[in-house]
């Protein structure tokens, strides 16, 4: 029997990211890792953005954790709506693309991706803060348009 790690939960959408980042480990890899240990690559401070290399390939693994994020968005609108949510993402070779959020026909977020190379965010709070701001714009886009959320 695996032992579970005791660390303090992680708050607001981060908890959501933590779930959807869990639900990928199929093996049991990251049962040992504290939330905090799981979110650590969504986190990047201005030292950390600026030692990536905007040249060349997005790596792998960051467009993993891109895509984890939108799917946890798309999970926590689903939540507090009642409406699923599908994310679609186009990504050039050079870190640039779109990504969107789609309920029934209705495009609930909208978002240019620039140097995805450095996606992340500054703190565990602005995190927090940014996807708040998506939840909350993209629920108000349902609540206006519910007959095309629907569809």
């Amino acid at each position: 029997m695996t032992e579970v790690l005791e660390t303090p939960a992680v708050e607001g959408f981060a908890a959501a990211l933590v779930r959807q980042i869990r639900a990928q480990d199929s093996h049991g890899h990251w049962e040992r890792k504290s939330d905090m240990d799981l979110l650590e690559p969504f986190l990047l401070d201005k030292e950390k953005r600026r030692a990536i290399p905007i040249i060349g390939d997005p790596d792998p693994d960051t467009l993993w954790r891109v895509e984890l994020y939108y799917g946890a968005l798309c999970l926590e609108i689903e939540r507090r709506c009642g409406r699923m949510v599908s994310p679609m993402m186009k990504m050039s070779h050079e870190g640039f693309g779109r990504m969107v959020l789609i309920a029934g026909r209705l495009v609930v977020v909208n978002k240019q991706l620039r140097d995805i190379h450095r996606f992340g965010f500054d703190s565990l709070e602005k995190l927090n803060a940014e996807a708040e701001k998506v939840l909350g714009s993209a629920i108000g886009m349902i609540e206006q348009f519910p007959a095309v959320a629907d569809y």
